[in-house]
């Protein structure tokens, strides 16, 4: 027997049970790895079934060109289908996004557009409204916007859901996944709430995503947006498809958790997987532990891990990666905190919609080399230093009177305050100088630069 094309190898993804990183815990726990598709995650269920829905609706004809915003998976996912199908791609991404999963995409014959990810969703810039932009500029195209299109949910309650509780046997008892689009969650959930009410679903987040805090509180905060490391999950907007009335709880995991229970995954479980199945397996084992009095012997935790870790081998897989962004462990005790307590300087910081000519001379007033760019919200949108300051001037001396949103770079890093010195001296030495040092739980940050870690270090008689 034989497939007609490579969708028919689409779902069936096989369910695994964990037993080293679950050690302890009274009931069964089942990782759903949705690597085995085809595309290699689990979002190669919605692309056939997005572009099936616009060919049925007459959106979608013969020679189309399907452009999406993709943070890599989906567009995976909507090239096979389109491969089978006969159209072409254009995929709109971030920059924060692995490089492998742009090698994907235009290995799949698409063409791939980066764009910045320190941006509002509504910036003209960003990966949401370039793709919106092109769709309308161009002939003859398709814009999925897997964030609102009820094919995303429906693909999963139709597939997703039933292989859950027919692998399970109806016994299924808990449903942990993550969250970006909402379709995966809220199809899935929908489908077996249908069939068993009792079935617990709990939803994982990022810090700097707001599906947590709206789940808990039905607000939307803006001063909960930052930028995050992990991949795929999470969002600074509400996904149509997203149903948080279908959830029972809610938790979120640090980068770090996300990043270390991965590589855990890997050792501990052979199972090679993304950055987003370490978050959602952190957050379970963090809900799991917080809920142990509840558990029994019968419980079967069913956990969705979205796609493989090969898109992440110069990531997650790659020790100086890590050793850069603070997730290894250190042998060091001496760590951001301490160089916090050395200094009693705040941040400076200057609008996007500043003139450069102001931002020179508030940089000149207070004697710093670099300066962040946060908007009305307290968001981190851009920075700017010296050398990029003196470079653009030199060469454009009439740069003074732009605003800053028209000449800034990318925002600082932002680390965690337990990140050590060494991990700090990597990121320092590999970018621009300076990181951002999230303060509490509102959008207040602390600055680190080279001098100030230099300070430190000589005090300490390092």
């Amino acid at each position: 027997m034989w497939h007609d094309n490579i969708l028919g190898t689409v779902g069936n993804t096989p369910l695994v049970r964990l037993n080293r990183v679950v050690d302890g815990l009274p009931c069964t726990v089942l990782a759903k790895l949705e690597y085995f598709n085809p595309g290699g995650s689990v979002k190669d269920r919605i692309g056939l079934a997005m572009i099936e829905d616009a060919e049925e609706k007459g959106e979608l004809k013969p020679g189309g060109t399907i452009i999406e915003g993709t943070s890599g998976n989906t567009g995976a996912g909507l090239a096979l289908a389109a491969i089978a199908r006969g159209y072409k791609c254009i995929f709109t991404t971030t920059d924060k996004q692995s490089q492998a999963k742009v090698d994907v995409l235009t290995a799949l014959g698409a063409e791939v557009i980066v764009c910045p990810t320190a941006v509002a969703p509504d910036d003209p810039r960003s990966y949401y409204s370039v793709a919106k932009r092109l769709s309308e500029e161009i002939p003859n195209s398709f814009y999925p916007n897997q964030y609102d299109h009820p094919a995303n949910t429906e693909a999963h309650y139709k597939s997703s859901g039933p292989e859950l509780w027919d692998q399970t046997g109806g016994e299924i008892t808990h449903y942990v996944a993550g969250a970006g689009t909402g379709g995966t969650i809220s199809g899935t959930t929908r489908y077996l709430k249908e069939q068993n009410a009792e079935i617990k679903a709990i939803g994982v987040d990022p810090y700097g995503s707001v599906y947590y805090k709206y789940f808990h509180t039905r607000e939307f905060d803006d001063n909960e947006i930052y930028p995050y490391a992990t991949e795929g999950v999470g969002e600074d907007i509400l996904a149509g498809n997203m149903d948080f009335d279908l959830l029972d709880d809610y938790v979120r995991v640090t980068d770090k958790e996300s990043m270390q229970m991965t590589r855990r995954l890997a050792k501990e479980e052979g199972l090679f997987l993304g950055q987003s199945s370490g978050m959602v397996m952190a957050g379970a084992l963090q809900w799991l532990n917080a809920n142990m009095d509840s558990l029994t012997a019968d419980d079967i935790v069913v956990v969705l891990m979205p796609d493989s870790g090969f898109r992440y081998l110069a990531k997650t897989y790659n020790d100086e990666w890590m050793r850069r962004h603070g997730f290894l462990e250190q042998d060091s005790s001496m760590t951001v905190r301490d160089v916090l307590a050395q200094r009693d300087r705040g941040v400076v910081s200057v609008q996007p919609e500043a003139s450069l000519a102001d931002a020179v001379s508030l940089m000149t007033e207070h004697g710093i080399s670099q300066v962040p760019v946060f908007n009305s919200d307290g968001q981190a949108v851009g920075s700017l230093t010296e050398r990029d300051i003196l470079g653009l001037l030199v060469n454009e001396p009439e740069a003074r009177s732009k605003p800053v949103q028209d000449v800034m770079t990318e925002a600082f890093p932002i680390v965690e305050a337990d990140i050590t010195v060494e991990g700090l001296s990597v990121y320092l030495d590999s970018g621009s100088g300076a990181v951002l040092v999230k303060a509490g739980d509102a959008n207040e940050f602390h600055i680190v630069t080279r001098s100030d870690l230099i300070a430190t270090l000589a005090k300490a008689g390092r």
